[in-house]
């Protein structure tokens, strides 16, 4: 069993990725019914302003710490086991998993060219790993009918794993409101992930990712979609930060 620390209210997993494909292992092979979340800065500032989003979070099978802000403190509160593990790194690592362990994969999330690239570059470089579906939803909510038609289309290609891309926090309000109708043992949400193993984004060069400075990269690439963002939730984690450790913060700061 893997340690779990409440960062802000959010009970983030301090492990490393083999616990994750251990755990997939046994929820796979038992049957389980579980999802995880991978949480960057990003993700744990939205969820201290929605309380649909903390709710998926805290149901979730498991958090991990998608970001090195993240992974510091971890190892500030004692857990120096843990590690980052992100939707670009775990997917790579479970396919490869999975050639041995013979799960079926379901991608949800993208629009259709990312999926067709996907597919071919997960079949070309896991050439034994079995992907039994595609979907590419419309961006916007779906309607009652419309969810249930995807549920009846995963349930029926049959996966053990459904990895949704659909960024954070989208992918977890779906994996919260779609687990209790989905047979699959585990679902995924990986973010950009599709995209970056698509080949259709770049991900950051490696030196930048262990400095905690990998949202630079992706702000240069899509400045215009994403300052906002990073500004926002990069200024709110310094302020919740500085609060926590200088003992000014009593209460969660979410509202209800």
């Amino acid at each position: 069993m893997h340690s779990v620390a409440r960062l802000f209210e959010i009970p983030v997993s301090a492990l490393r990725m083999d616990d994750v494909l251990s755990a997939v292992d046994q929820w796979v092979a038992r049957g389980e019914r579980r999802y995880i979340c991978t949480m960057d800065v990003h993700a744990l500032m939205e969820s201290q302003a929605a309380s649909d989003v903390r709710e998926a979070y805290n149901e979730a099978g498991i958090v991990t710490p998608d970001g090195v802000p993240l992974v510091w403190l971890l190892h500030r509160k004692g857990y120096a086991q843990a590690e980052r593990v992100c939707g670009p790194d775990l997917m790579p690592a479970l396919f490869r998993f999975s050639e041995r362990r013979g799960y079926r994969h379901f991608l949800y999330g993208s629009s259709e060219q990312t999926l067709r690239a996907l597919v071919s570059n997960l079949q070309a470089q896991y050439p034994e790993a079995s992907i039994v579906g595609t979907f590419s939803p419309p961006f916007r909510d779906l309607s009652e009918a419309e969810s249930a038609e995807v549920e009846r289309r995963i349930n029926e290609a049959d996966p053990d794993i459904v990895w949704v891309g659909l960024g954070a926090p989208r992918q977890d309000r779906w994996m919260a409101a779609h687990r209790p109708n989905l047979r699959a043992p585990v679902l995924i949400g990986v973010g950009a992930a599709f995209d970056m193993l698509a080949g259709t984004v770049k991900r950051a060069p490696p030196f930048l990712r262990h400095t905690g400075c990998e949202w630079l990269y992706r702000l240069y690439q899509e400045p215009r979609r994403l300052w906002r963002r990073y500004l926002r939730a990069n200024t709110q984690f310094l302020k919740l930060v500085f609060a926590e450790q200088s003992g000014l913060r009593k209460q969660p700061v979410h509202s209800p």
